[in-house]
């Protein structure tokens, strides 16, 4: 189908017409989360509830799914009670739940409201659960068989009861006392003969994950076994409930965005951006810029102590943002590949040494390749005026000519390239070191952020060049 006949006028346009059959096959044949988003474009919000009253609830539940939160909440408030059970009788548990986390007070109260007693219960169960762990993203809507039936019995009772449940590409075999015993893929079931038991088709090599497992736990567990589903269990080893790949889809999603906002020194938005206003987007912001901004004075405290050094030699102060920028660069880079290797269960803290040592032959090898580089480009900028060397000699003010200036300028590029080859073995040790500290205290490693990286490796690079410098030229300064 075009993309016009899902924008937001055509839609509004066919609901004004009340062409409802032309509606109904729009959602047999576009994707939902298109439509949703043609949807929150809506300026009558009555539009919607046309939608929801004349479509099927199969797909309406999906929709409500998707719409964004200021939508839900402008939606629910529109419609009656009826109108609203109807809707939310249809939502599996564990998307309502979703909704229900992200609603004012007084729309959760109106919610629970309106669903039936046994539903009510489960969603009051997952809400209670801790956040971002299994519980709280898993379903309790799924298909189960008991390991004594047969092949054929087992297809009746997925025809009779599949249609409601979360999925059926994966089903659960468990025994009189509802202990899980083994999972059955569904292709499996459908090839088997009538005849045959389920214990004797199912797998017994399944993987399962407890309630209070965190959610990127489960996320390595499906990925690493691939997995449709996962079973979780209780502290009984009862099976209660299952999370499927969908659903960590959006916990990957959530989790990659969590560290890409917590390594870029922000912290993590509770909703979409477009949906956070800009006072809580500052607030998300400002605290870490205040916390760099205390660590970043110990950078001026140091140019501070040393400004005699420095004045002696003003030819090493067009160096310092050079220095500085490559230490944190190369910080940056390492703590990216941590976090990432920590993140994916790549590596752990008990692989530290492991880690370090190759680290530390990256940063030599790669900090031996900056040097020569730098070296040569920095006698190049003297050579051409790039930076304002006049060639008088550094201690008496005489200008100096030919092998004397030579020297004079590759001591200068030999100091400060020498200094870069510190720095990055310094930022490499420090991007490695922090993110494992962190993750061996059972905490999230993209806490330690690019930027506070940057920020320790800054002030080890100044004291680096400023020693350096020191020894260098120790009979000027002395």
């Amino acid at each position: 189908m075009e993309n016009e006949l899902i924008s937001t006028e055509k839609l509004e346009q066919l609901i004004i017409e009340r062409k409802v059959k032309e509606i109904r096959n729009i959602f047999e044949v576009v994707p939902t989360i298109d439509i949703a988003e043609a949807c929150d474009d809506f300026e009558d919000v009555s539009h919607l509830v046309f939608i929801f009253k004349f479509v099927k609830s199969e797909y309406t539940a999906d929709l409500f799914t998707e719409l964004s939160n200021d939508t839900k909440e402008k939606l629910i408030q529109t419609m009656s009670d009826s109108e609203l059970a109807n809707i939310l009788e249809s939502q599996f548990t564990d998307d309502l739940v979703d909704d229900l986390e992200d609603l004012p007070a007084n729309l959760v109260t109106r919610v629970l409201r309106n669903v039936s007693k046994e539903k009510r219960e489960v969603i009051n169960k997952l809400l209670n659960y801790k956040e971002n762990t299994a519980g709280s993203i898993m379903t309790t809507e799924f298909l189960v068989l008991l390991e004594s039936l047969t092949a054929d019995e087992a297809i009746r009772k997925i025809r009779r009861e599949g249609k409601t449940k979360e999925t059926i590409y994966t089903i659960f075999i468990i025994d009189s006392k509802r202990n899980l015993v083994g999972t059955l893929d569904l292709d499996d079931l459908i090839f088997a003969k009538a005849d045959e038991i389920i214990s004797d088709i199912m797998n017994r090599d399944y993987v399962t994950t407890t309630i209070g497992a965190d959610q990127e736990e489960v996320a390595n567990l499906i990925k690493r076994y691939d997995l449709n589903a996962i079973a979780v269990l209780n502290n009984e080893n009862r099976l209660i409930g299952l999370i499927t790949v969908d659903d960590i889809v959006d916990v990957i999603e959530q989790e990659a965005t969590e560290d890409m906002t917590k390594m870029a020194g922000v912290a993590p938005l509770d909703n979409s951006y477009l949906e956070t206003n800009v006072f809580r987007m500052a607030l998300k912001c400002a605290p870490w810029l205040m916390v760099l901004l205390v660590l970043g004075t110990f950078s001026s405290m140091i140019l501070s102590k040393f400004e005699t050094t420095l004045s002696a030699l003003p030819i090493l102060v067009p160096f310092v943002t050079v220095l500085m920028d490559t230490g944190g660069n190369a910080g940056g880079q390492t703590t990216t590949l941590m976090v990432r290797g920590l993140a994916v269960q790549e590596f752990g803290p008990k692989d530290y040494f492991k880690i370090l040592w190759k680290e530390m032959r990256v940063a030599l090898v790669t900090g031996l390749m900056v040097c020569v580089f730098a070296a040569l480009w920095f006698l190049f900028e003297m050579y051409v005026g790039i930076i304002g060397f006049d060639g008088a000699d550094l201690n008496s003010g005489v200008p100096l000519v030919g092998g004397e200036l030579f020297v004079a300028r590759l001591s200068i590029s030999l100091l400060v390239s020498g200094t870069l080859l510190l720095g990055i073995l310094v930022a490499k040790f420090v991007g490695t070191s922090l993110p494992m500290l962190v993750a061996a205290f059972k905490k999230d490693p993209a806490l330690i952020s690019s930027p506070f990286v940057t920020t320790i490796v800054d002030v080890c690079s100044l004291l680096i060049y400023i020693g350096l410098a020191t020894i260098v030229f120790n009979t000027i300064l002395g």
